[in-house]
């Protein structure tokens, strides 16, 4: 888990990469929880050993789903 003032996440499964950029940051789908709330599945970039983050979308269960159908088709 890591603890941050704002807030705590902790990585609960790393799912998969989607990319990776020259500097070693790597747009990942993870399932996070994040302040100890019910886990998410989480699509952000990350840097290397996910000491820092950027800007992403969380979606739950349902969502995932709902995406899928959607990109299927």
């Amino acid at each position: 888990m890591v603890t941050n003032k704002d807030f705590t996440f902790e990585i609960l499964a790393e799912i998969g990469v989607i990319s990776e950029r020259s500097k070693g940051w790597r747009k990942e789908l993870n399932l996070v929880s994040f302040n100890g709330n019910a886990p998410k599945y989480d699509l952000r970039e990350w840097a290397p050993n996910h000491e820092k983050m950027g800007k992403g979308i969380t979606l739950n269960e349902e969502e995932l789903e709902q995406l899928k159908k959607i990109l299927i088709g």
